[in-house]
């Protein structure tokens, strides 16, 4: 039987431990480090189901010797440590077993002809990754996030996306003239002008911009717009939450619907 790499961490002030803690806490400690810390057996599993190798994976010691083969033999490096250390890194109320460190993908640019998804200062993590859930599941491939938009690798987002980052390509830090690329019609929504949704041909593929939670799409993409739709709202609401408006959106355009 091969033996296993293994690296006991005791110590708080372990480099590694600061920097693993930093990627879980922080939103842009990503981009310095160039990786990114998926915390839980649900992201790990979404990393090897594309095909994409954890550098790192970290185990609680208590979780250790009863750790699946799976996980042990996939990294070049494992590490162990007591399991009050690895709750100090996690972000979460309950913390994990175990997780991976991964490295972040080389930084792309925008893609023509592809369907895609452009986030407008979008704001609020856990809607950035509702977002990604719904870009993958509908087949848009592609997402965009305008400066000012919550950091896509960041680890809030992360955890809402639940394994949808590593099907889509990711653009981030983009400028509105940057999508004269996509070459695909950019759709704008709205609350209060515009076609209705149900009512609308949809050209496919196509761009969905989606705005910030407050204020909506900014005026440099109402004007690159070649469509601006709204949603029917027969319940009477002002406005739909944004993430919900892009499920809605998005379904359309993959479904003809």
């Amino acid at each position: 039987m091969t033996q296993i790499a293994v690296t006991v961490v005791q110590s708080r002030d372990n480099p590694l431990l600061k920097e693993l803690r930093r990627l879980a806490q922080e939103n842009d400690a990503y981009r310095k480090q160039g990786r990114v810390w998926l915390e839980g057996d649900h992201l790990c599993r979404a990393l090897l189901a594309r095909g994409q190798q954890p550098s790192i994976a970290v185990f609680c010691e208590s979780f250790w010797p009863q750790a699946p083969r799976e996980w042990v033999d996939v990294a070049p490096k494992n590490i162990v440590m007591p399991d009050a250390l690895f709750a100090s890194i996690s972000g979460l109320e309950s913390p994990a077993r175990m997780g991976f460190v991964a490295a972040l993908p080389q930084r792309p640019t925008v893609q023509a002809g592809v369907a895609s998804l452009v986030l407008d200062r979008v704001q609020d993590a856990g809607n950035a990754g509702s977002m990604l859930r719904s870009a993958g599941a509908f087949g848009f491939s592609q997402v965009i996030a305008l400066k000012g938009t919550v950091a896509l690798w960041g680890p809030k987002v992360l955890r809402a996306g639940m394994g949808a980052h590593f099907g889509l390509r990711l653009v981030e830090g983009v400028q509105a003239d940057d999508l004269d690329a996509l070459q695909v019609p950019l759709i704008v929504t709205s609350s209060h002008q515009g076609s209705y949704l149900h009512q609308q041909k949809l050209p496919f593929p196509c761009a969905w911009a989606m705005g910030h939670e407050g204020q909506g799409v900014g005026a440099a993409l109402q004007a690159r717009a070649a469509l601006a739709v709204r949603i029917a709202q027969p319940g009477g609401e002002e406005s739909l939450n944004v993430a919900a408006a892009a499920a809605i959106c998005l379904h359309a355009s993959a479904t003809g619907a």
